[in-house]
């Protein structure tokens, strides 16, 4: 099976804020980006099944590329950073901030998830995936989601992780 994950367009916050499982908004510049995803998208066409994260940024990038009802599931929401939900991470500057920022795979945020609780969620659902009669599925999501793909599909290992992360509007490709 071939899962064609797709990163949601760029957000509107200010850059460097922790805006993890928060529903922001999407640039004023979503549709050029929108369209250059659904272009891009096209080589990997026609899919049987179309998964999204709940979030908005999510669901309306997969509305824009043809998919206005896809199936959500909240296992495919970015990274919960609890209390630093919406928080700019220069403002973090306690000693568990730069305990996470050592050991963010396995230290939750406060109130929140550690990089490894992502991936587990991420791992069961492409788990459950591999048993769905598909062949070529898409997955529109986040970040975080993607990444955790490409660890669990055998594209790069833990500690090159954020070194691939795709951009906003990026896609990767997986095999199950």
């Amino acid at each position: 099976m071939e899962v064609i994950l797709i990163r949601h367009t760029s957000v509107d916050v200010p850059p460097g804020t922790c805006y993890g499982q928060s529903d922001v908004p999407v640039r004023d510049t979503f549709e050029q980006e929108a369209e250059a995803v659904s272009r891009n998208l096209a080589a990997f066409q026609p899919f049987d099944c179309v998964y999204a994260s709940p979030l908005t940024r999510a669901r309306r990038l997969a509305a824009y590329c043809g998919y206005p009802q896809p199936r959500l599931d909240n296992r495919l929401k970015e990274m919960y950073m609890g209390e630093w939900e919406m928080r700019s991470f220069d403002d973090l500057k306690d000693g568990y901030a730069r305990q996470w920022f050592d050991d963010y795979m396995n230290l939750p945020t406060p109130g929140g998830e550690s990089f490894q609780m992502l991936y587990s969620r991420v791992a069961d659902f492409l788990d459950e995936l591999k048993s769905a009669d598909c062949q070529r599925v898409a997955v529109f999501a986040h970040g975080g989601v993607l990444i955790s793909a490409g660890i669990y599909g055998g594209l790069f290992k833990p500690d090159e992780a954020w070194d691939n992360q795709p951009g906003y509007g990026g896609i990767m490709k997986i095999e199950l």
